[in-house]
């Protein structure tokens, strides 16, 4: 009998404990820190997800890198510009509100749906000194720190997309 009562007591805790518990969205925990906004960005020249949309740039030759970002026409905005642009490992830089730590260029006005950043290795490396936490670019390694984008609409509104990888090739 106090086997039983005991059994269902651990129960009744394991219920009580589980349904205390809130489902968390599919961002995790950090959801604030990422705000996509309702109109969705892409990187129309990716490669790949691994697991974000990822470019790819050559050691050899002008070793220059490229993201095209584009909106959906069917969203009824136009992207105004790249406002700022950080290289990181997370969010936390792009959305802060001082003056320093973005990377060194100035606006870059959009063209309807569609804008480019363009910037090159060694460009990076003058943002982003060489160091142990960001090493030398190396063929088939990504860089070490993401592009992070605030772009902002024809409304003023602004988006945060998905950070984007830049795989090296030889």
């Amino acid at each position: 009998m106090i086997t039983t009562i005991k059994k269902s007591l651990r129960l009744l805790l394991l219920v009580a404990v589980l349904g205390s518990c809130s489902k968390q969205n599919g961002f995790g925990p950090n959801y604030k820190d990422y705000n996509p906004g309702n109109t969705p960005v892409v990187i129309t020249n990716a490669v790949d997800y691994r697991p974000g949309p990822t470019v790819t740039v050559s050691l050899a030759g002008d070793s220059s890198i490229t993201m095209v970002l584009s909106i959906p026409a069917s969203s009824g905005r136009t992207i105004k510009e790249i406002t700022k642009v950080a290289t990181a490992g997370s969010y936390v830089a792009i959305q802060s509100t001082g003056i320093t730590g973005f990377y060194n260029v100035p606006v870059i006005p959009g063209t309807g749906t569609t804008v480019t950043f363009k910037t090159s290795i060694a460009q990076y490396f003058v943002n982003n000194p060489k160091s142990t936490a960001n090493p030398a670019a190396t063929a088939n390694a990504e860089l070490a720190l993401k592009f992070y984008f605030r772009v902002t609409l024809d409304d003023g509104s602004v988006i945060y997309p998905t950070p984007v990888r830049v795989l090296v090739l030889s």
